[in-house]
């Protein structure tokens, strides 16, 4: 029988492979406007985590199942793209194993193959390590708008940096990044893995059972309280738990984010085995987003069903949002246990990932970039051309020569589709070469001209 791997599952037979690039199948082609403005939000956000002392590294697409499926990934270890193993037969027995199948997979997110990056390469890295990663990620989603198969992080992580000076400057860093990309109004959420065990302990939960009861309230933006209730039963978690854990979760939700000390005492009060050093780390982040939040444009809460999917998050935890998608826009939090599934010893780590895609979509309606198109009739001197087309990029402006073909206002009106901002000409008169003085372009150039 032969066999397909799609995602994380197995199929029997194998249908007839698509070649077509529709939004069904999760594939996107980028055209150049697109790009454009892909481009201008990665520099943007590469200058600003460079000022903050980043440095860019890459790990591959690639990964061994082993480690990507090692139970931190939470829900996206189901989403799972893997690779047939080299040298298989064309056709495997029915009961073949799906391990037996595959060993390799591509990578989830960033956070994964980073941990094992600095496990193999730690010794010729500064300390703290300062991490920047952008590159594409796939998982098996159902496809929509903000979602999928096939998108790009943006990451950056602090490695080895113990105290909570790692969460305030990420948030900073990463807050700043938005901001310089154009996208405003945001709201960073907070709260604290640590905040919820010990949460899940005054529930009466032994700890076997805290991973599925984050799990289930991580999803209570989308099945609401009546969806979770249902599937923290099925659990085992009793119906009294789930009042409490309710109560307690209004009654933080309502906690005004105005400060640290405030914070603090409501945590201390609602949640009473809750650490020391737990309230402390909190109400320094507070007091920074306070601080930020009165400088920028830029609001934050401290969010207690904020719970994030992955299984690996130790201490704080953190979102950012925006009015405009439907979704986070950023996210992170420190995962202080994972690299040492690769070093053999824990090493603190803090991350926030840039939602790239989402941040993308609600900036691509803005054209920013100024384009200049050089029309040039065919009689003109090709050294004429080049020379023009030399002094006009001379300022750093995108300047594009092109024949000067049909109707002028026909011709206006497709650099004005095409994404110009402006043209300038060039003619053979009595005295040679004329150059023609630059001009806007507008929705009206299209339709008003004749020639």
């Amino acid at each position: 029988m032969q066999l397909d791997v799609v995602g994380s599952r197995c199929f029997g037979t194998v249908s007839p492979v698509k070649t077509d690039n529709s939004p069904a199948r999760g594939t996107r082609d980028l055209l150049p406007d697109t790009v454009t403005v892909r481009d201008r939000v990665l520099a943007s956000i590469c200058e600003v985590y460079r000022r903050y002392g980043y440095q860019r590294i890459e790990t591959p697409a690639l990964e061994d199942l082993a480690r990507l499926t090692g139970g931190q990934g939470g829900e996206n270890e189901k989403l799972i793209y893997r690779v047939l193993r080299r040298g298989l037969a064309e056709t495997v027995a029915a009961d073949t194993p799906l391990t037996d199948l595959t060993d390799l997979g591509l990578r989830f997110d960033l956070t994964v193959p980073l941990t094992r990056f600095y496990g193999n390469n730690h010794a010729a890295l500064p300390a703290p390590f300062r991490s920047f990663q952008f590159g594409p990620v796939w998982r098996a989603e159902r496809p929509q708008r903000g979602r999928y198969r096939q998108f790009y992080q943006c990451d950056i992580d602090l490695l080895g940096e113990r105290s909570v000076l790692a969460e305030v400057e990420l948030i900073e860093a990463t807050t700043e990044a938005l901001a310089a990309t154009g996208l405003t109004g945001t709201t960073v959420r907070v709260s604290d893995r640590r905040f919820l065990s010990a949460l899940a302990a005054a529930l009466g939960l032994p700890e076997e059972a805290w991973d599925g009861l984050f799990i289930t309230v991580d999803k209570l933006d989308r099945i609401g309280w009546t969806g979770v209730s249902a599937e923290l039963v099925e659990r085992g978690v009793t119906e009294e738990q789930v009042g409490r854990l309710r109560d307690t979760l209004d009654t933080l939700g309502g906690t005004a984010a105005d400060g640290g000390d405030k914070l603090a005492a409501a945590l201390a009060a609602t949640v009473p085995g809750i650490g020391d050093e737990v309230l402390a780390d909190l109400s320094a982040t507070a007091a920074t987003l306070t601080e930020l939040a009165g400088a920028r444009d830029l609001a934050w809460v401290f969010d207690p069903t904020l719970v994030r999917g992955m299984g690996y998050y130790t201490g704080q935890i953190f979102e950012v949002t925006h009015p405009a998608s439907s979704g986070s826009v950023a996210g992170g939090g420190r995962y202080d246990r994972l690299i040492g599934r690769s070093l053999g010893r824990d090493v603190p780590a803090c991350g926030f990932s840039i939602g790239f895609e989402r941040i993308v979509d609600l900036l691509e309606a803005a054209r920013t970039e100024d384009r200049l198109a050089l029309l040039v009739e065919s009689a003109v001197p090709l050294p004429d051309v080049l020379a023009a087309a030399r002094r006009l990029r001379a300022d750093g402006r995108s300047v594009s020569v092109v024949p000067r073909t049909g109707r002028f206002a026909a011709q206006l009106g497709r650099l004005t589709d095409w994404g110009f901002t402006g043209f300038a000409q060039l003619r053979v008169g009595d005295a040679g070469t004329e150059e023609i003085a630059e001009r806007r372009l507008d929705l009206k150039d299209g339709g008003s001209r004749s020639g």
